[in-house]
């Protein structure tokens, strides 16, 4: 079954043909200028599950996913509370706290998470080689991208040169030849009438040239924002990546740029599949840092918890936009519900003396079979979410309605039922059943369980009988209940 993915680049649904078993993926990071909010972590888990479901399809996945730690809001932000007293210390706190919160959204980890700080001769020897082939030039100490020299400029935003507005600030349109070009390089500091723009107005106003600068061959500078994302993915991944995902925002100018910019630079097609993920709304607005209008993803982890705001996610594709309410939210938290309380009762049920080895429940069995099929035919349809996420609930409602109707169990199709669990909601989903973030393996915990009850068996014929209760106490400290009986000793995970 081919997965088919929605390309930005052509407009079209497509079969997704890797070259090999590698497949390289670059995830478009945040801007470390502020909290992340709900909406950068919608992003994040969508760009998550695509990685989930390539891995779980057998693909290596070699996953990068930047940090912008260079950016004139962040610099705006010098001396603010306790962010420090350069734009390195704001950086360095806003990176903190976006580690933090991809861990605990459950985030798989990137190959690399790497830093325009940290990149910077790279990012200066690519610019050097635009300059040597005529498509970038140097004005002021600047250097800009010449839009004219790339034949295909627009061809992801759909756009012509000659309609285009002009990119860049007041200062900056006057150094370039054409309007649309754009800057790869930015003489000095950031100005303070720059950094004015995007700094809070009741603060003091910076009132001299702020922000890190570099050397280069065109003198004292900082890069321009789009130059770093050809840089890092070429540097980490290829000239030539696999699936390039970024906000849908972002196709114009910044991805636009990327591709005109590397495509210019190598000869070479810069990304192959532009996947790009439809904006979360609040009150009919995109949820952003600049509208105020946000929740912050330690807020949301604090009030809601990581398994109802992935479920969120999980109730709307990739490429839509999503809302996100009270009620929204709601529905998330019953979905989630519902879900893990038929995982625990399919566990109790697994593990209680009802389960019987002849009983066979026909129903969830079948549901158990199809769910692996049903999952996969919809995950290749454009990473479908939603209808995943609608194959999982209806194995809950199996599950349910055997143990509803069911005196003994189907300890067969429990088991199965658990796995597919654990495997479609914690492999691939990244949801927690149990007490494990990516999914627990019940069958092995049952092993281990058992290998403790032998021991403790052998402790209690050797006459070891203060051994052998203190391994029993021992497993109720885990949340082993066992029962001693004459056929020998029986437990549950409680």
């Amino acid at each position: 079954m081919t997965l088919t993915v929605t390309n930005t680049l052509t407009g079209e649904r497509e079969d997704f043909e890797a070259r090999g078993d590698d497949v390289l993926l670059y995830v478009c990071g945040l801007t470390v200028s502020d909290d992340a909010h709900l909406g950068h972590a919608r992003l994040w888990m969508h760009a998550d599950i695509m990685h989930r479901w390539l891995a779980y399809e057998g693909y290596d996945v070699h996953h990068v996913e930047n940090f912008t730690d260079v950016n004139e809001k962040i610099a705006a932000r010098i001396g603010e509370d306790d962010l420090g007293d350069d734009e390195a210390d704001v950086a360095e706190h806003f990176v903190g706290d976006v580690i933090r919160d991809m861990r605990g959204l459950n985030l798989k980890r990137a190959e690399v998470y790497p830093r325009v700080s940290e990149h910077l001769p790279e990012i200066i020897d690519l610019i050097e080689t635009l300059v040597d082939r005529g498509h970038a030039y140097e004005s002021n100490g600047s250097v800009y991208f010449d839009v004219s020299t790339f034949d295909d400029y627009g061809k992801l935003s759909n756009q012509q040169v000659e309609e285009l507005e002009a990119q860049g600030n007041e200062s900056e349109r006057s150094e370039k030849r054409n309007p649309a070009d754009f800057a790869l390089w930015k003489a000095g500091a950031v100005a303070p009438e720059t950094a004015a723009e995007h700094r809070d107005p009741d603060l003091e106003p910076l009132t001299e040239p702020c922000g890190q600068t570099w050397e280069s061959p065109w003198g004292e500078g900082r890069p321009g924002w789009h130059i770093e994302c050809s840089a890092m993915s070429m540097t980490h991944l290829d000239d030539t990546i696999d699936i390039h995902v970024g906000g849908r925002d972002l196709v114009f100018p910044h991805h636009e740029n990327e591709i005109a910019q590397s495509e210019a630079a190598t000869g070479e097609q810069f990304a192959r599949y532009w996947l790009h993920v439809g904006l979360l709304q609040t009150e009919g607005d995109k949820m952003s840092s600049s509208l105020g209008n946000f929740f912050t993803v330690t807020d949301a982890l604090d009030e809601f918890g990581v398994d109802v705001i992935r479920t969120f996610y999980l109730s709307t594709a990739y490429g839509s936009e999503q809302t996100f309410s009270e009620e929204t939210i709601s529905e998330a938290e019953e979905r989630w519900n519902r879900l893990e309380r038929a995982y625990e009762a399919a566990v109790d049920a697994c593990d209680s003396p009802d389960a019987r080895t002849k009983v066979e429940a026909g129903g969830l069995r079948e549901t158990t079979d199809e769910i692996y099929e049903n999952v996969r035919a919809a995950m290749n349809d454009d990473f479908n979410v939603r209808e995943a996420m609608a194959e999982l609930l209806g194995l809950a409602s199996a599950v349910n309605k055997h143990l509803d109707e069911a005196d003994e169990y189907d300890y067969r199709a429990l088991r199965e039922a658990i796995e597919a669990f654990e495997a479609i909601g914690g492999e691939v989903f990244g949801l927690s059943f149990g007490d494990s973030g990516e999914g627990g393996d019940v069958s092995v915990a049952e092993d281990l369980v058992q290998l403790v009850l032998d021991v403790r068996e052998a402790e209690r014929e050797a006459g070891n009988y203060d051994r052998a209760d203190a391994l029993r106490d021992d497993l109720a400290a885990l949340g082993v209940e066992v029962e001693d009986s004459g056929d020998g000793a029986t437990f549950r995970f409680e």
